[in-house]
């Protein structure tokens, strides 16, 4: 049986269209900021690193929350972080960034504009046929309004993919503040200043990677429904592709 998805949850065609060029190389991803005569080109697609989800069950969200430091500290109870409603076979997979070069001046000097455009977990190598935004265990598809989007929030343009059985472990590296600040983390260091951290007892990990202001969370379903790939872009999926 073919799937054919919830019309309240289906991308629009603007953000489809970002959706399959982003990890397309040589295609176009809208145009340079306050520049439209120069097209922003897919330059190519990048293997980062790979993630193991041993409960089936991922977490998307930022590793931390600024409003939050204080709770941290004092071990008050915190937010709990967005888990997808969605379960994937546990495994391990390929997480993968798509690189985009939109050359720009600025003050009198010039720049290659590379930047990342999106990071995605690949489950298989089937061929999406529909985008759906990704709920989270906690939200209702009822309750949204005709245009409304779901997504995570981020005050440091940071989110995360990771185990939900995990998690406790795996971010506890980036709640940990002395006087408002930071402690250093022992991380794997990953390309576009993303990290990996991992739970040996679990066989478990978390991947960072890049989202400003957080993101929508979209799941690229096969024709039979079964999800493909899990992508977060690294801006608004807003802009002309």
């Amino acid at each position: 049986m073919e799937w054919s998805g919830d019309a309240r949850l289906a991308a629009g065609p603007e953000a489809v269209r970002y959706l399959e060029a982003a990890f397309t190389p040589g295609a176009q991803l809208g145009t340079v900021y306050d520049d439209p005569s120069t097209p922003v080109m897919v330059t190519g697609v990048e293997r980062m690193t790979t993630i193991r989800i041993p409960s089936g069950r991922l977490i998307v969200d930022a590793p931390w929350h600024d409003d939050e430091i204080c709770e941290y500290t004092n071990g008050s109870p915190t937010s709990p972080p967005r888990e997808l409603a969605v379960r994937i076979p546990p495994g391990t997979y390929p997480v993968e960034i798509a690189w985009t070069a939109g050359p720009y001046e600025f003050m009198g000097e010039h720049f290659d504009g590379i930047a990342c455009a999106a990071t995605r977990i690949r489950l298989s190598d089937e061929p999406v046929a529909g985008w759906e935004m990704g709920l989270g265990i906690h939200d209702a598809v009822d309750r949204l309004q005709p245009g409304e989007q779901v997504q995570f929030y981020s005050d440091a343009n940071v989110g995360c993919f990771a185990d939900a059985e995990a998690w406790p472990t795996l971010v506890a590296p980036f709640r940990t503040f002395v006087d408002g600040r930071p402690v250093p983390r022992d991380s794997e260091q990953l390309p576009d200043h993303c990290e990996r951290l991992s739970d040996d007892t679990l066989q478990a990990d978390l991947v960072t990677f890049t989202a400003e202001s957080g993101g929508v969370v979209w799941l690229g379903r096969t024709r039979s429904g079964a999800v493909a790939t899990i992508m977060v872009s690294s801006g608004s999926t807003d802009a002309g592709a």
